[in-house]
């Protein structure tokens, strides 16, 4: 859609709001009240995802079962808690575009990513490199680094950063297959976060893939920042593996199980690397406590002990909601929202701010909802300022303010609400 000068005010946004088919789902969610009187507009979404009202029911159930059965209720009750993580794993195929048995839900994020690296990055004398942005999410870097340094490399000369080139905040497509075919068979993985976590920027997980398959290395992703926000067909793609936490754009609330893929070809393979727990052996043997591990044929075989059955149960609520929804839905609000949040601060404070995040491209994934903004005017004072008229955003240094109208739960007059905030400063 596209939006003009008639766009530019609230009646507009609340028209759009009107005719949004996906409207009803924002009262599925408990809004903060940080200001006595005001209401929250809520844009930090991509730290921390809204609680969904449906979450204190199916948290309350675990609990009476917990109460009810005891021990006994790994077996019994509506949703036993053995198999629990497989009442999640339907929704989060779907939304990973990937086979049910190529997705599994368990641990946090830098551990799933550990586990990865340790199957995934398998460096040779003279191919060991591993290629990853230069503004990636600090854990990221940690755990290549330290991975590096395990198998007893320099990790200042086996990690390789993606960089922008002199005064630009994203990688240019063209720049990224010049290093990875720089870099060649020197090349052992490729580990990118797609959206990047500041810029917003989202690779082409497709090309990437391919180039690094083409000399042999192995491709995975960090989608801390994809899942739940973009289209990811991982299966289809070809990606080797990836990891991403959920309470963010999944809403399971703060510190969230997390959740891996790991594409089919990888699985059964006897001699692959794998750090190894008891909850990934055969299920049918599991409980004889045999000394020897047999590997589930699917990527739970990565999984190590029985997983939170209460953080489990967080996932559960919100993947309904996205059931609910429809990804097709949710994508096409998305870029609805996020185009017109764009539009907004253009046309009412473009002097004001830079929008570092890469620019919506019809038929191409260049971002999901986020938008990373630069600030030319007292940007920290900006930040407070905010915070006080109830606006939650989140800021980066040295002037970044990240804001995400989430097609779930934000409507286009927070967009609009939010942007006369802005103007307001600036104009001060």
């Amino acid at each position: 859609m596209q939006y003009s000068n008639e766009h530019n005010n609230l009646e507009a946004a609340k028209k759009l709001d009107g005719e949004d088919p996906l409207r009803k789902y924002r009262e599925e969610f408990t809004f903060p009240e940080l200001v006595d009187g005001v209401d929250t507009l809520y844009f930090a979404g991509h730290s921390l995802g809204l609680l969904p009202n449906r979450t204190r029911k199916v948290m309350e159930d675990e609990l009476a079962s917990w109460g009810k059965y005891g021990v006994e209720g790994h077996f019994l009750g509506e949703h036993p808690w053995l198999p629990y993580h497989e009442f999640v794993t339907e929704s989060l195929s779907k939304l990973a575009g990937c086979k049910p048995s190529e997705v599994v839900a368990m641990n946090t994020l830098t551990s799933n990513l550990h586990l990865m690296l340790v199957s995934f990055y398998r460096p040779q004398k003279n191919k060991f490199k591993i290629l990853i942005e230069n503004n990636t999410f600090p854990s990221d870097k940690y755990a290549v680094d330290s991975q590096a340094r395990f198998h007893g490399y320099d990790a200042s000369e086996a990690v390789v950063e993606l960089k922008p080139r002199e005064g630009e905040y994203r990688v240019r497509e063209e720049d990224i297959v010049q290093q990875i075919e720089e870099l060649g068979d020197e090349l052992a993985l490729i580990m990118l976060g797609n959206c990047n976590y500041l810029s917003g920027q989202c690779f082409d997980m497709k090309t990437i893939t391919e180039l690094g398959h083409k000399h042999g290395a192995f491709v995975g992703f960090n989608l801390a920042h994809g899942a739940g926000n973009i289209e990811l067909d991982l299966h289809d793609k070809n990606v080797d593996f990836a990891v991403w936490c959920s309470y963010k754009y999944l809403n399971s609330g703060p510190g969230g199980i997390a959740a891996a893929y790991v594409h089919e070809k990888h699985h059964g393979q006897k001699d692959i690397p794998r750090f190894e727990g008891w909850w990934g052996t055969n299920k049918d043997t599991r409980f004889k406590m045999g000394p020897n591990f047999d590997p589930i044929p699917t990527v739970e075989a990565w999984q190590l002990s029985n997983p939170p059955i209460f953080q489990l149960a967080a996932l559960r609520s919100s993947m309904h909601l996205y059931d609910e929804a429809g990804l097709a839905n949710l994508k096409a609000k998305s870029i609805k929202i996020t185009n017109y949040l764009e539009f907004l601060l253009k046309e009412n404070v473009g002097d004001f701010v830079e929008i570092m995040t890469p620019p919506f491209e019809e038929g191409k994934q260049t971002r999901g909802c986020m938008l990373s903004l630069r600030f030319k005017k007292n940007p920290k004072d900006l930040y407070k300022v905010l915070g006080e008229k109830a606006v939650i955003c989140d800021f980066r240094e040295p002037d970044i303010i990240r804001a995400t109208p989430i097609p779930l739960y934000n409507s286009f007059e927070d967009c609009f609400k939010f942007v006369e905030v802005l103007k307001e400063f600036a104009n001060a």
